[in-house]
């Protein structure tokens, strides 16, 4: 596909149309309540929730897209200035509330941009969203996947969401006497707060912002911004620290839970609140301060995961939407047999199978080389939570994006 025509979760000029995979902040740094600059597709849910992220947006530039049809685009080749036609289809991501991935048809063949994504093989929604997939393509071959290589280690590992959240419960329930504070972000994790509300019969405090988001989502009567009728409280992630559990325990005994496949793997500050060091492949709950538990409820897909993904797609090519630091893996370099060009090299491993994936979500031009590139940047490291790690892992891929452009055949 040209340069110049179809933008993915990127939002400068130059495209004819843009796409939204969902409303992340990651995902959506340049749009803004006065972006004006085209069409701009996205989800039905995600269509209902952006008012209330961009106050003021011009909503006659909405354009809904509803998960498993087609609809065609009639663009403008830049290069011949001739009419051509592209066709685009919506698949749920799994990944949180509007989330989508596109797959895009026309003469340049067929691509499919995950975005973030969890493909749970065993769930439901999983199953459908493989139907749904396979249908589309109609033994058609995806000649690139822009991948959520997010977890592209063998070492990242984790449950099923289904099965972290009841770990989540059972850190609730063996503390009876503490209030508990959950780390989250302005969207996602829905299905847990829903399920610890459902299984322990309580409702869970959120902040206002979060509540409007609730109710948007057809959540009503479980949330609640009043803290006297609950022990549990869902925070905002930038405010959850140790230096707030520590604080929140001079007051009451508090408990703070983290659920994130992210992984800990790093080093940490020593002192006598650390109690453990974090198992790397984090099947389990883990405890690494008197007053902090992580729990490994990811919305992103673990190795396992992306591996039955490219198997069941088996592309001609894989380009990963993420460049991790300290290094870069290219998911070539393990999924490359699955693909036509059948060249994985261990030179795209860059010595990284046991630094860990943190992550930096890079603002790529789709077709393009800057890999290599991204993994040589320097990191710059920060303290979250009492631990030193990288600034990148902390802001969770803070600027993201693709661009559709033709594709360089040598790559």
């Amino acid at each position: 596909m040209e340069s110049g025509m179809i933008s993915v979760d990127r939002w400068s000029e130059g495209s004819q149309v843009y796409f939204l995979t969902h409303l992340h902040a990651d995902h959506t740094t340049g749009l803004s309540s006065t972006w004006k600059r085209g069409p701009l597709f996205c989800s039905r849910i995600t269509a209902k929730i952006f008012p209330i992220k961009f106050p003021g947006f011009n909503i006659s530039l909405l354009r809904i897209l509803d998960i498993g049809d087609w609809f065609s685009l009639s663009l403008v080749s830049p290069s011949s200035c001739s009419e051509t036609t592209v066709e685009a289809m919506a698949i749920d991501a799994h990944h949180c509330p509007g989330a989508v991935m596109y797959l895009f048809r026309g003469k340049f063949g067929c691509m499919l941009y995950t975005g973030d994504f969890r493909w749970e093989v065993k769930s439901k929604r999983a199953q459908i969203g493989r139907t749904m997939l396979l249908n589309a393509l109609q033994r058609e071959k995806i000649n690139i996947l822009y991948l959520d290589n997010t977890y592209c280690n063998p070492s990242y590992s984790f449950p099923s969401r289904a099965v972290a959240a009841q770990q989540v419960v059972n850190v609730i329930t063996s503390h009876p006497e503490h209030d508990i504070v959950i780390g989250i972000d302005s969207l996602g994790k829905e299905d847990l707060l829903e399920y610890i509300s459902r299984v322990l019969n309580i409702k869970i405090w959120v902040w206002p912002e979060r509540l409007q988001i609730m109710h948007l989502l057809g959540f009503h009567n479980i949330f609640t911004t009043k803290t006297s009728l609950t022990r549990v409280r869902a925070v905002p992630r930038y405010s959850f620290s140790i230096d707030t559990l520590e604080g929140l325990n001079t007051m009451r005994p508090t408990i703070g839970i983290m659920p994130s496949g992210l992984p800990w793997a790093m080093k940490f500050k020593q002192g006598p609140n650390v109690t453990k060091k974090p198992n790397k492949t984090l099947r389990t709950v883990e405890r690494y301060h008197k007053y902090l538990y992580s729990v490994p409820y990811s919305d992103h897909s673990c190795f396992g995961e992306i591996n039955e993904f490219v198997k069941l797609l088996m592309p001609l090519n894989i380009k990963g939407i993420v460049s991790s630091s300290p290094c870069y893996v290219d998911p070539l370099y393990y999924f490359g047999h699955f693909c036509g060009e059948n060249q994985p090299s261990v030179s795209l491993y860059q010595n990284c199978e046991d630094k860990g994936v943190g992550g930096k979500r890079r603002k790529c031009i789709i077709g393009s080389d800057d890999s290599a590139e991204a993994g040589r940047k320097k990191t710059t490291r920060v303290e979250f939570l009492g631990v030193r790690m990288s600034r990148v892992s902390v802001l969770r891929r803070e600027k993201q994006g693709a661009k559709i452009v033709e594709m360089d055949t040598a790559e």
